[in-house]
C-alpha cells in the first residue's frame, strides 16, 4: 500500500557565487530552501525534481515535526505512490523570490542589512530554474531522471527542458501553458493592484509585523476564484446561506461562498509574503517559450520525453494551452503523450486528482506493462462444459468474463455474464451457441494505456491476456483502470 514519507525536515543550500538573472542584473549570495525523499542511487540516475505552484514551498510531501498536515503533493510523493520513494529520490525546492526559505524581497540585502523590498532584481522562470540547476549539481547530479511539476510547476518543468536539454530525461507538466496569456497577466495584475493599492503597503517597504494584509487578503481571494471550476463551486456552494435562515438585506458576509474566500484570504496572509507575490506573479506574466512567436521553434532543441496533462474543467490554463505544447513538441518529433483529465475541480486538480495522478506518471514513468496490473489466476472454462458449468463459475468468483479454452489450452473464446443471460432467455444449451470466438486480447508485454485504449474503442470492459502460444496467463478489466484514465492521446 502508498505510504508516507514520514517526518521530514527543510534543509538549505547558500552559494556565494553571483547569480546572474534574465534581467542582467546580479544575485548574491543565494539560498536555496529544498526537502529531499528517498535515496540517491549510487549512479545519481534516479533524482526527480519536483516544481512548485506560485504560492507552494520546498515541503512537497511527509510531516514537519509537530504538524499534523502533509506536504502540498503528498498524494503522489511517497513510497509506491507516482513519484515512489522506494524508487526515486525526489527533490523539491523553493523559488528564489519566494518566502519560504529561499532568497527573496524578504531576505537580508547584504549590502544594507535590512530586507530588499522592491531593491530584489525582478526574476523570470529562468531564473528560478538557474538557480535549481545549482542545487541539483550542488547535490551531486548531472541528469534529472524526471522534471515534474503542475501549474507554475509546469512551467518550470518546460523551462528545464528547454534550458538544460542535456539534463533532464523526461518532463511532466501539469495543467500549465508555454506563455502566459493576456488572461493571466490580467489575473495577476489585478492581484498586484490589490495590494500595492493598501495603504500599509507602504511602497514594499512595510514592517515584517505590519505587512499590507488587507492587500494580500483580497489577492489571494481573487487568485483563488481562477482556482476553482464553476461546477465545483456549484456543487460545494450553489446558493447557500452562512449561519442564516435569510437574506439580510445588507452587505455583511450572507454566502457560504463569500465565508469560503474570505476564509482562505485570512489563512494566506498568515503564510505568504506580498512583495514576493509581486515577484512571483510577475515571472509568470514574462514566461513565454516560442521563438518569433513559434513555440515549435521554442523547443526545438528539446530532448527529453514529455506527459503534458491538462484538466477538463480548468480555466485558467485550460486544455488548448496544453495541446498546444503537444503540437510544438510533436512538430519537432518529440516523444510526447497528452492526457485531458476528466475532473471537476477546475485548476486545483492538479493538487486533487490523486487517483488519475499516480496512475498516469507512473504509468510514463515506469512504462507500466499488462503484467504488472492484470489478475494473475483469473478462472476460465473448458470449451465442452455446460452453461450452467459457467455460471457456477461465475458467481463463484465473482467475475463477469469467463475466457474459454480448447482442451489443448489455448484460447479459443470468451463468454460473459451478458452472454449467461441471453442463453437463459433463448433456451440456449451450450457454450458454444453464446460465447465469442472472435476475442481481442492483450499481451503481457504491452502498455496498460494501449490495452485500456482498444478497451474504449471496441466497447469491451475486459481482456484476456496470452502468451506467445495463445495460453491464458491473465486478464486485465476496465473496472481497475478505468476511474484512472482520462482523454489520453
Amino acid at each position: 500500500m502508498p505510504g508516507s514519507v514520514g517526518t521530514v525536515r527543510t534543509e538549505y543550500a547558500t552559494f556565494p557565487a553571483p547569480l546572474t538573472l534574465e534581467s542582467g542584473a546580479v544575485l548574491a549570495p543565494v539560498t536555496i530552501a529544498y526537502e529531499t525523499y528517498g535515496r540517491l542511487n549510487r549512479e545519481k540516475s534516479n533524482a526527480i525534481l519536483v516544481c512548485h505552484a506560485l504560492t507552494g514551498d520546498a515541503h512537497a510531501a511527509g510531516f514537519h515535526e509537530g504538524e499534523t498536515r502533509p506536504g502540498w503533493w503528498d498524494g503522489v510523493v511517497g513510497p509506491g505512490k507516482a513519484f515512489d520513494t522506494d524508487r526515486y529520490y525526489v527533490i523539491c525546492s523553493n523559488v528564489i523570490g519566494g518566502c519560504k526559505g529561499s532568497t527573496g524581497p524578504a531576505s537580508a540585502n547584504p549590502a544594507t542589512g535590512r530586507p530588499y523590498a522592491l531593491t530584489f532584481p525582478v526574476i523570470t522562470i529562468r531564473d528560478m530554474v538557474r538557480a535549481q540547476k545549482r542545487l541539483i549539481e550542488h547535490l551531486g547530479i548531472n541528469c534529472l531522471a524526471a522534471v515534474a511539476g503542475g501549474s507554475m510547476g509546469g512551467m518550470q518543468a518546460l523551462q528545464w527542458a528547454v534550458a538544460y536539454p542535456e539534463a533532464v530525461r523526461k518532463v511532466i507538466a501539469i495543467a500549465t501553458t508555454a506563455r502566459s496569456t493576456a488572461q493571466q497577466i490580467a489575473f495577476n495584475e489585478v492581484g498586484r493592484q490589490a495590494i500595492t493599492t493598501d495603504p500599509a503597503w507602504a511602497g514594499g517597504d512595510y514592517p515584517a509585523d505590519s505587512p499590507p494584509v488587507q492587500g494580500l487578503r483580497l489577492a489571494r481571494m481573487i487568485g483563488h476564484i481562477t482556482y476553482l471550476s464553476d461546477g465545483a463551486m456549484r456543487e460545494k456552494f450553489g446558493r447557500n446561506l452562512q449561519d442564516r435562515e435569510s437574506v439580510g438585506y445588507g452587505f455583511a458576509t450572507e454566502f457560504q461562498v463569500e465565508s469560503y474566500l474570505h476564509h482562505q484570504g485570512d489563512t494566506f496572509t498568515r503564510r505568504f509574503d506580498p512583495n514576493s507575490y509581486l515577484y512571483i506573479t510577475r515571472a509568470l506574466d514574462y514566461f513565454d517559450l516560442a521563438v518569433d512567436d513559434s513555440l515549435a521553434a521554442g523547443f526545438s532543441g528539446v530532448k527529453a520525453s514529455f506527459l503534458v496533462v491538462s484538466v477538463s474543467s480548468d480555466w485558467l490554463y485550460p486544455p488548448y494551452q496544453s495541446e498546444e505544447i503537444v503540437n510544438a513538441l510533436a512538430a519537432n518529433g518529440v516523444d510526447v503523450q497528452y492526457c485531458e483529465i476528466r475532473s471537476n475541480y477546475g485548476h486545483d486538480a492538479f493538487l486533487l486528482e490523486n487517483g488519475q495522478l499516480n496512475y498516469l506518471i507512473s504509468a510514463f514513468l515506469d512504462h507500466l506493462l499488462v503484467r504488472d496490473v492484470m489478475e494473475t489466476g483469473a478462472p476460465t472454462i473448458v470449451e465442452r462444459a455446460s452453461i450452467n458449468d459457467a455460471a457456477r463459475i461465475m458467481i463463484e468468483n465473482a467475475v463477469n468474463h469467463l475466457p474459454v479454452l480448447a482442451e489443448r489450452g489455448d484460447l479459443v473464446g470468451i463468454v460473459t455474464s451478458w452472454d449467461i443471460a441471453k442463453a437463459v432467455a433463448c433456451g440456449y444449451g451450450s457454450l458454444d451457441e453464446i460465447m465469442s470466438r472472435s476475442v481481442v486480447t492483450a499481451s503481457p508485454d504491452e502498455s496498460v494505456t494501449e490495452a485500456a485504449r482498444r478497451m474504449e474503442e471496441r466497447s469491451i470492459s475486459a481482456l484476456p491476456v496470452v502468451d506467445a502460444d495463445r495460453r491464458v496467463i491473465g486478464l486485465i478489466s476496465s473496472d481497475a483502470i478505468s476511474t484512472l484514465i482520462g482523454r489520453c492521446a
